[in-house]
């Protein structure tokens, strides 16, 4: 019990690693009022939005930079990374498959939110079309950078250095 409780507190905390199977079970399916209470928190750390889909061949291609760059910086405090699935909630088992098939160990959530998308989308950028993949920068609660394509791990690196530093 006692063990029980201190994994609890630990989680509620966000202290130690998400195993790969957490990761797979825990991808919440969300509307953009939750997303936005995730992205705009005033703090110090980087969090770094990427929006894609599994069935997006750019954001497929995009994704081994970005999971090597959260490899990098995942025990850094001032960064966090956010994967948000465009797919649509009834296909939440197959995104748990591809996360499970890429190993990713950063928080994923599923943005059910289709029929408001002409209200969010210029929420998270005036100049997004609504295209995937896409990634916004939040620092302090406010976007500090808009990125409304695929981008190479050196980009990604170099945006994330520019932000954390």
């Amino acid at each position: 019990m006692k063990f029980f409780t201190i994994l609890s507190f630990m989680a509620i905390l966000g202290l130690g690693q998400l195993n790969a199977q957490d990761t797979y079970d825990e991808i919440k399916v969300i509307k953009y009022e939750q997303l936005f209470e995730k992205i705009n928190q005033p703090t110090d750390q980087l969090i770094v939005v990427n929006f894609w889909a599994t069935w997006c061949g750019p954001c497929v291609e995009e994704m081994p930079n970005f999971l090597q760059v959260n490899e990098e910086y995942k025990n850094n405090p001032k960064f966090k990374l956010i994967f948000v699935s465009m797919d649509r909630a009834k296909q939440l088992e197959g995104v748990k498959s591809f996360i499970k098939k890429f190993d990713i160990q950063a928080e994923v959530v599923l943005l059910d939110d289709n029929k408001r998308m002409n209200e969010w989308i210029p929420a998270i950028d005036k100049s997004w079309s609504g295209n995937i993949p896409v990634t916004a920068f939040y620092k302090n609660g406010q976007k500090v950078h808009f990125v409304g394509a695929e981008m190479s791990k050196d980009e990604l690196k170099h945006h994330v250095q520019t932000y954390i530093e």
